[in-house]
């Protein structure tokens, strides 16, 4: 299970609600992650809540429900260790067609963004948060059984103790509510690459 009384803030949304197994944020307009690549523009407001772990094998399940419906909403998992060293996962709403289903990863200050199109009936995706050490891994899964890999990625910080949980923002005019649900932290999912040195 995931204990929701080890979660802290990383800057406060405009209301949530946190239960055991339900969170819920509202997001206020004008919030956003991003650091610098092509835009210039540097991000840091969103709302991050997340717990603390050294445990350097682990995987971290969450399931998001999303009311998005302006462009650049969204909501998903992160590993925000400070404003130039974090990952999330996500759905961005861009318009009545499609969506982009994708992963930022920055490291000492710069995104980038790897993305792939989805309807934008899509209203719901689960996300699993994977770590090996300082390398990661995040999925996602329409049914909370298949996972897909989104993205496998190195953390130039993300070596000792790390911060991981869930987020919601709306970069432009706009607000949205965001449900998480079936939280859980379980042994790593993210298996050892065939051929490669066992675990320490």
């Amino acid at each position: 299970m995931f204990d929701t009384h080890d979660l802290f803030w990383t800057r406060e949304p405009r209301s949530c609600s946190i239960r055991p197994d339900r969170i819920e944020i509202v997001t206020a307009p004008h919030t956003d992650l991003w650091q610098r690549t092509y835009y210039h523009f540097r991000n840091d407001n969103a709302p991050v809540l997340q717990t603390r772990t050294k445990e350097k094998y682990f995987s971290f399940v969450v399931k998001t429900e999303f009311e998005s419906k302006h462009r650049f909403d969204q909501c998903g998992v992160v590993l925000y260790l400070d404003s130039e060293n974090w990952l999330k996962g996500s759905i961005e709403y861009e318009n009545e067609e499609f969506q982009h289903l994708g992963s930022v990863v920055t490291n000492h200050g710069y995104s980038d963004w790897a993305t792939t199109v989805i309807d934008a009936s899509v209203k719901s995706m689960w996300y699993r948060l994977s770590r090996r050490e300082d390398d990661y891994c995040i999925e996602c899964s329409q049914d909370g059984v298949h996972f897909s890999q989104m993205r496998v990625c190195h953390l130039w910080e993300g070596a000792g103790e790390i911060a991981f949980g869930i987020y919601a923002c709306s970069p432009e005019d706009s607000s949205f509510r965001a449900v998480f649900t079936n939280m859980e932290v379980t042994e790593c999912k993210w298996l050892a690459h065939d051929g490669q040195q066992p675990d320490e």
